[in-house]
């Protein structure tokens, strides 16, 4: 055990900036009594309560920028120019941010003509004297890295206010193959256009590394300049060199900074109790205020309830909130360990399993309730033979609504909703191995908790509901939705496992064989599995080129993307790749998928409804959505699906290319929505707009190729780079696609520029349905971070529209089946398909009616088609 002091140094400008977008969509609801904007103020206080917690520090100090003029400015005047204007809702947080720094016992400083990075530079070299700190540093900006070493580890912020991702030098050089001296130096090659970095001309990260693998460093590139076969990248190193090493002092941290502290200055002595409550009060902080008055070991709060023996009807309102839990999310092997429910005059509580069977308690439950997560307690319940048809409302498909940036646990919920500090769940039962039912009158106490927090956050997640346009989408999309979800997962799929046995043979065979083949072409027998092994072979005893890879500590890299740029000359590395996929299959799905059949034959995907930021389901326990179908060998896995009914088929219905469709809605291009109107193939349509072909059959199925990856590139917001990498063309002619395509689409580049202005202004995108997604990183410093959210912002509303007329179609088909008196059923939902059982007598009219209400879920400026076909199997009707 180390008896170092621990070292806490904060890069305060920039987390303060991360902890204002990672809570703007709750801007309006962040302010204090005065009119203040409180949002940033209390993330950074997250944020440090987080980090404090983990770090338990003895030393701390928060650096802050001093300004926009430094030495930097200096010797380039454009340090930094270009930079968007602060948002005043954000500039008038910053001196609040210090006053609670005060208050915290945080001591925090800024220098005259520095940045907050050389501040924690020098400091970090300070605390190199005596090898007697620990030191961590805290950032939203990838700057700092370059200071990590065996005594400073640098966390870089990623999401919301408590996911950081660590740099130490290991890690730095098992994710990109440097040094922090040679991160400087890339930096120094491909610029920062954040910070307005010049670099060298057309220079950019990949290239970067490449040189840097091969030569060291920046002084090792120019070096042997003289050898580089003559090239444009060779001209623009030449003609930009001053450049690139006035770049490198730019990027370069001062760790001599002329600081007026020492280490002994800035020890932690814990908060100002007075101040902060007052601070707290002033800031409106009620439930931070609440938390003071509580002993440390127990940030809890107390509630009286009544444990329940029996009930009766008096015992049930419609004010009710109904709560049930379970040790795991397993709910086929894992027991409810509780459940509670009641109002804000009583609360009851109970482990008797035998209540829910009571006739007070069933007839309760057949009217809707309010609970959390309703689809999983109506899973749940299915188990022990009690049906819940609908809910009134449900608080964490609320929250998931009103915000994805943190999870939608209770715990997050109290904080965000109620004065309430709610305990989390593994606080209460330990995590892991530790994991455990606690004794009874402390599981009863967490559920009564558990039910006040529901009470308590209705109302206000009712209202900011309301203030978001997003009162429809929680209760007649969401809702209805987990109803439709819980009666798929509840129904399964019929699974043969014999026939994944057999695959299982037959793929033995097919592995044994890529062996062999590869142990002849190697001239050795290896560890296929070894990366290390892999890597010796290839890079070493054949002598593949090493400008493929990248060597690490631990050998060279064989990633996936490493073989593929070796596949088509070695025949060794397309075995390898062979090997690995079919290994994939076998191991993930064919071996895999067995152990998820039940006793009754089927297998209960379980759909994750409130996880993805673009509303999208997912799928897990197992994965059904990620079944790979571009090689036959996992489209063959789909021959195990089939129906549990006899005389009976699946029939499978997707939507046709239902994404572009809604781009051409979203963004008003007459061209494209002509097109689609027209009925005409929208990828051929496209080859003939972009690249100047007259008529369709002139389009070759190359043509077509190329312009159905321009389609699908624009919509994810692709940049010349990547479509080149994607076609295997240059990046001008890339870019010369690109350039050409928006000419002819002059609505859709509108449409792009105008949802980037907007997302900057709110710091959130929406669907056509009013579901939001935040973008904390839309006005980052950093450009490729702010580079990324953009692109999120281009194609969450137009994905996130899509996963939400699929909602609306199943909603209305559920519906739809049940009036006719079908006994056809939804089984499984695959991004844009339903899978349905259907008996061949219903299947005419069923396909029709799928039809119907898929084409017609919503009104689009174009038509939704959706095409259908059944069959004996999944891979059949697909």
């Amino acid at each position: 055990m180390t008896n170092k002091k621990k070292l806490l140094l904060i890069d305060g400008s920039s987390v303060a900036f991360r902890a204002f977008f990672a809570l703007y969509q709750q801007l309006d609801r962040f302010k204090n009594k005065s009119g203040l904007h409180t949002n940033a103020i209390y993330g950074f206080h997250l944020m440090l309560d987080h980090i404090m917690k983990r770090v338990e520090p003895t030393h701390i100090l928060v650096a802050f920028d001093a300004g926009k003029t430094t030495f930097r400015t200096e010797m380039f005047k454009d340090y930094k120019a270009g930079r968007a204007k602060t948002p005043d809702e954000f500039r008038e947080q910053l001196p609040h941010i210090r006053e609670m720094l005060t208050a915290l016992g945080v001591p925090f400083y800024d220098l005259e003509n520095y940045e907050a990075d050389d501040i924690i530079g020098t400091l970090d070299k300070m605390a190199e004297d005596g090898d007697q700190y620990e030191v961590t540093i805290v950032s939203g900006d990838k700057d700092l890295i370059q200071l990590t070493d065996s005594n400073t580890v640098v966390e870089i912020s990623k999401k919301g206010v408590a996911e950081f991702e660590e740099f130490t030098p290991t890690y730095l050089m098992e994710k990109m193959g440097l040094t922090p001296e040679q991160f400087i130096d890339l930096k120094a090659l491909m610029g920062d256009k954040s910070d307005n970095i010049p670099g060298v001309t057309k220079i950019g990260e990949k290239t970067g590394l490449k040189l840097l693998h091969e030569y060291g460093s920046l002084q090792g590139i120019y070096d042997h300049i003289d050898s580089f076969k003559a090239s444009k990248m060779k001209e623009n190193l030449i003609n930009d060199r001053e450049q690139a090493f006035l770049s490198k002092t730019l990027a370069t941290i001062n760790t001599q900074a002329p600081i007026t502290i020492g280490l002994d200055d800035i020890v932690y002595h814990g908060p100002q109790l007075e101040t902060l409550a007052q601070f707290y009060d002033e800031m409106d902080f009620k439930q931070l205020r609440s938390q003071m008055d509580m002993p440390k070991e127990s940030q809890s709060f107390e509630v009286s309830y009544q444990e329940v023996e029996q009930v009766t009807p008096a015992m049930f309102t419609e004010d009710d909130f109904f709560y049930f839990e379970i040790l795991n999310d397993n709910y086929h092997v894992a027991p409810i360990i509780g459940f509670a429910w009641g109002n804000s005059d009583t609360i009851y509580a109970s482990t008797d399993l035998s209540l829910l069977k009571q006739e007070a308690f069933k007839e309760a439950l057949t009217k809707p309730i309010k609970t959390y997560d309703f689809k999983r307690t109506k899973v749940l319940l299915s188990h022990l033979n009690q049906e819940l048809p609908s809910a009134r409302f449900d608080s964490r498909l609320a929250k998931y609504l009103l915000s994805t940036v943190e999870n939608n646990e209770l715990s997050t919920i109290a904080r965000l909703y109620t004065d309430l500090p709610l305990p989390a769940d593994d606080e209460v039962y330990g995590k892991g191995a530790k994991r455990a039912i606690p004794d009874k009158d402390t599981l009863l106490a967490h559920l009564a908790k558990k039910v006040s927090v529901l009470l308590a956050s209705e109302e206000p997640m009712r209202e900011a509901l309301s203030a978001n346009n997003q009162d429809a989408l929680l209760f007649e999309m969401e809702l209805p939705l987990a109803n439709v979800l819980a009666k798929m997962e509840i129904a399964g799929i019929s699974v043969q496992k014999e026939s994944l046995k057999e695959m299982q043979s037959e793929n033995e065979a097919v592995l044994e064989r890529l062996t062999k083949d590869i142990y002849e072409l190697a001239g050795e027998s290896f560890n296929i599995n070894s990366p290390k092994q892999l890597g010796q072979i290839l890079f070493e005893k054949l002598q593949l080129p090493l400008w493929a890879t990248k060597k690490t500590k631990t050998g060279y890299s064989t990633a996936v993307d490493v073989l593929e740029k070796l596949a088509p000359i070695s025949p060794l590395v397309s075995k390898i790749l062979e090997y690995r996929q079919i290994a994939k299959l076998q191991s993930t799905y064919v071996i895999g998928l067995q152990d998820y059949i039940l006793d009754d034959g089927k297998i209960h995907t379980r759909y994750v409804q409130d996880l993805t930021q673009t509303g999208r389901l997912s799928s897990i326990d197992p994965n059904l959505q990620n079944i790979p179908v571009r090689l036959e060998q996992g489209r063959l896995i789909r021959k195990a699906f089939v129906p549990e009914w006899q005389d009976s088929l699946l029939l499978s219905s997707d939507y046709s290319q239902i994404e572009l469709r809604v781009l051409a809605h979203i963004s008003g291009d007459q061209h494209l929505i002509a097109a689609f109107r027209e009925g005409a193939d929208i990828h051929t349509s496209t080859a003939m707009r972009v690249f100047g072909i007259d008529k369709p059959e002139e389009v070759t199925p190359n043509d077509r190729r190329n312009a159905k990856a321009v389609n699908f590139g624009i919509v994810y917001g692709i940049s010349d780079y990547g479509l080149s990498n994607n076609l295997g063309i240059t990046r001008k002619q890339a870019k010369t696609y690109i350039d050409t395509y928006f000419e002819r689409y002059p609505g859709i580049k509108n449409y792009m520029e105008s949802v980037v202005r907007e997302a900057r202004d709110k710091g959130y995108v929406e669907t056509l349905f009013h579901r939001r997604r935040e973008l904390p990183d839309i006005n980052s410093r950093n450009f490729n971070i702010r580079s990324f959210a953009e692109r999120t912002a281009i194609n969450s509303p137009i994905q996130g529209s899509a996963a939400d007329i699929l909602k609306v179609a199943m909603i209305n088909l559920d519906k739809a089946l049940t009036k006719e008196g079908l006994r056809a059923r939804m089984l499984l939902q695959v991004h844009d398909e339903i899978v349905l059982e259907v008996p061949e007598a219903e299947l005419e009219q069923v396909k029709a009616l799928v039809t119907k209400t898929m084409e017609n879920a919503i009104e689009l400026a174009v038509p939704l088609v959706a095409d259908e076909n059944a069959g004996a199997t999944w891979y059949e009707a697909k």
